[in-house]
C-alpha cells in the first residue's frame, strides 16, 4: 500500500483547499490513480487497522441488492434485526440523516436508504424488478471475454436525488487477459483517509470473487479517483499515517464460489486476509 501512502503525501503537498456539501472543507486534488497488483497478496491498508468485516458485509449487502441498513446489520452482526437494533453500520448516519430527510421508514428494525449501489447493481432503471447487471456481467464475461463492454455503473441519473447518498464509487469495467481478471473503478468523490482503503479493499475482493466464479486469476485492481480530498478535521491523523512504514500485504483466503447464488449464501467469516498484522487503528470522524 505504498502507492496510497504516496497519494495522501501528493495531496498534502500539493492540494487545494475546498468548501464541500458537509461544511468541514477539504484539501484536494482532481484526477489521481493507483494499481494494486492482486497476483500475490492483497491491498489492506497495514499503516492502520482495515475495518475488514465491514468491507466484506458491505459488499455482501451490495451483491444481494438491498437498500435497507438494518439488513446490512444482519450480514455484519449475523443476528436478527430484532435482537441488533442498537448496533450501528457504517451507513447508520446516512439513514438517519439523509434517509429520513427524504422521508424513508427508519425504525428499530427498518433503515432505508433509497435506491442506493445494491439496487442499482441488481435492479437498474425500475422501482420492480429491472436489469440485474451483475448476473449479466458474470454471463457476458463467460460468453465474451473480450468485450469493452463490461461496465456496471451505480450512477442512475433518473434515481440520483431519491438515494440517501449518490454513489461516490460510481462505475467499474472488468478486463480479461490471458485468464487473469482484472478491474478498475471510477470513484467521483474520494474521502481517501477513511473511505479509500476501504473501497480499495472492496473491490479488490469482488475482483477475488468473480475470478473465483469465472474459473480465472486475479490480476490488477485500478483504482481512478475524481475529487480525491482530505477533509480539513483529518490532516493530524493522515500525518501520523504517512510517517508509519506500511508492512507485508496478507493474502486473501475465500470459500469456493460457482455462482453469485453462492457468494450471497456465504457469510464474512468465510473471507479471510492471512497473516494481517496492521499497526493500531487512527480514528477520525466521519463527514456526513
Amino acid at each position: 500500500m505504498k502507492q496510497y501512502i504516496q497519494a495522501l503525501e501528493h495531496i498534502l503537498e500539493k492540494g487545494k483547499q475546498r468548501d464541500d456539501r458537509t461544511g468541514v472543507g477539504t484539501r484536494g486534488v482532481f484526477g489521481y490513480q493507483m494499481r494494486f497488483d492482486l497476483r500475490n497478496s492483497f491491498p489492506a491498508v497495514t499503516t492502520k487497522r482495515l475495518a475488514w468485516k465491514s468491507v466484506v458485509s458491505e459488499l455482501l449487502w451490495f451483491l444481494e441488492g438491498s437498500t435497507d441498513e438494518r439488513r446490512l446489520a444482519e450480514i455484519h452482526f449475523g443476528k436478527k434485526r430484532e435482537e441488533i437494533f442498537d448496533k450501528k453500520t457504517i451507513w447508520t448516519a446516512n439513514a438517519n440523516k439523509q434517509g429520513v430527510e427524504l422521508g424513508y421508514i427508519n425504525n428499530q428494525t427498518q433503515k432505508e436508504l433509497g435506491p442506493v449501489y445494491g439496487k442499482q447493481w441488481r435492479s437498474w432503471g425500475k422501482d420492480v424488478g429491472g436489469e440485474d447487471q451483475i448476473k449479466k456481467i458474470i454471463e457476458d464475461l463467460k460468453n465474451n471475454p473480450n468485450s469493452r463492454r463490461h461496465i456496471v455503473s451505480a450512477w442512475n441519473v433518473d434515481k440520483i436525488e431519491k438515494m440517501a447518498l449518490p454513489p461516490c464509487h460510481t462505475m467499474f469495467q472488468f478486463h480479461i487477459q490471458d485468464k487473469e481478471l482484472s478491474c478498475q473503478l471510477y470513484q467521483r468523490s474520494a474521502d481517501m483517509f477513511l473511505g479509500v482503503p476501504f473501497n480499495i479493499a472492496s473491490y479488490s475482493l469482488l475482483v477475488c470473487i468473480f475470478s473465483e466464479i469465472l474459473n480465472l486469476v486475479p490480476g490488477e485492481f485500478i483504482w481512478t479517483g475524481g475529487d480525491c480530498h482530505i477533509y480539513n478535521n483529518h490532516f493530524e491523523q493522515v500525518k501520523k499515517q504517512i510517517k508509519r512504514k506500511p508492512m507485508k500485504a496478507p493474502k486473501l483466503r475465500i470459500p469456493k464460489l460457482k455462482s453469485i447464488d453462492d457468494v450471497l449464501k456465504s457469510k464474512p467469516k468465510e473471507y479471510i486476509l492471512v497473516d494481517y498484522n496492521p499497526m493500531e487503528s487512527i480514528k477520525a470522524p466521519m463527514a456526513v
